[in-house]
């Protein structure tokens, strides 16, 4: 039976018994130093972050919990080693499988990553705009899809593969996949844009072209409306986003501009009186900001009077009920002043007629 010290004398891939013993004393250390420092890390961490508002100091949390051990103890064993004379082709297999386990690794964080943002997003989302879930769980999906992808090359990359060849397929593939489902693929990116870039949400009220409708949902697909007279209107995302829309949604205030038509036999001293008693009958109002009311042209059978004012609320319903208020008092400003409303109104004149009449009478005689 072999003694202890010729064990430790021995040869392994050029280096002693006692080499080996050292490299693995200093792997043991290193382990101990990673799984200490990866704990207090940790706690410190999570001690700071149950302080804070912020999530993202509960994602780093959660992604240092996903550190496996297999990596630690790989990570220590590649830097043991560090210690021994290896031969070349030893020295390459050991890089190789740290690289991999560290690419691994950096997969399993940057998963994790994504899903911590992904499910903030939508857990943000579900109270604001709940149709963009079901887009942004796609969005993750593929997302994670194309993360996991890339680890796969760059890990058979590290074994010793290929991977021009196979990179160059998968993208003469994935054009003729691309090619054959573009229409599906626009409308998916298209839903992307609309969750992210947010140009109307779940309940706003939009004009596209010659359609009105408030948005019922958005899905990967298509998004809906509904139709003041109440059909449902379904239209894709990529021409929805390609179309000029008008998103009462987002209006803050309205804008209201209105004519008034008085008759050209209104005396000069009720003309100038008329902006008074408009700006009278606006203000009077609640949520009201009135501008303007001027003697605006001389029209065709009225004298034009141009008023603006603002609704400080977006609702339809109420500004008509201001706008009613406003012309019951016009009108009852204009019937105490004896002020007459034009309409359509032609007036013909018979002097010329009426002379000619005479003279063929004069001529007749």
């Amino acid at each position: 039976m072999d003694t202890i010290e010729q064990l430790l004398g021995r040869q392994i891939l050029e280096n002693s018994g006692k080499d080996w013993l050292t490299a693995l004393a200093i792997a043991a250390l290193l382990m101990v130093a990673f799984f200490v420092i990866k704990s207090i890390l940790r706690s410190r961490i999570q001690t700071v972050a149950a302080q804070t508002a912020t999530p993202w100091d509960d994602a780093v949390v959660d992604t240092m919990g996903k550190t496996t051990n297999f990596a630690l103890v790989v990570f220590a064993l590649a830097l043991g080693s560090l210690s021994l004379g290896l031969p070349d082709s030893v020295r390459n297999v050991m890089g190789s499988v740290a690289m991999i386990t560290l690419t691994i690794q950096a997969g399993l964080w940057a998963s994790n990553l994504l899903k911590f943002w992904l499910q903030h997003a939508i857990k943000r989302r579900r109270e604001e705009d709940p149709a963009s879930v079901a887009t942004l769980s796609v969005a993750s999906w593929v997302g994670r899809i194309i993360l996991w992808s890339v680890v796969l090359l760059l890990v058979l990359d590290n074994i010793g593969f290929d991977i021009t060849a196979l990179i160059a397929g998968l993208g003469i593939g994935g054009v003729a996949v691309a090619l054959a489902i573009q229409k599906i693929l626009g409308d998916l990116f298209a839903s992307l844009s609309i969750v992210l870039d947010k140009p109307f949400v779940v309940g706003d009220f939009l004009i596209v072209d010659d359609y009105i409708g408030s948005v019922e949902a958005v899905g990967l697909k298509t998004t809906r409306l509904r139709s003041l007279s109440g059909e449902q209107l379904v239209m894709s995302n990529s021409d929805l986003l390609q179309s000029r829309l008008r998103n009462y949604g987002r209006m803050f205030e309205r804008r209201i501009l209105f004519n008034i038509g008085v008759t050209y036999q209104t005396p000069r001293k009720l003309l100038e009186k008329i902006p008074s008693m408009i700006e009278q009958a606006v203000a009077g109002q609640e949520k009201v900001r009135f501008d303007r009311s001027h003697f605006k042209n001389y029209g065709d059978f009225s004298l034009d009077f141009e008023t603006v004012y603002y609704v400080t609320d977006p609702d339809y319903a109420l500004y008509m009920d201001i706008q009613q208020a406003i012309n019951l008092k016009v009108h009852e400003a204009f019937e105490n002043e004896g002020i007459e409303f034009a309409y359509p109104t032609q007036t013909v004149f018979l002097e010329g007629l009426e002379h000619k009449q005479v003279i063929d009478g004069q001529k007749a005689g």
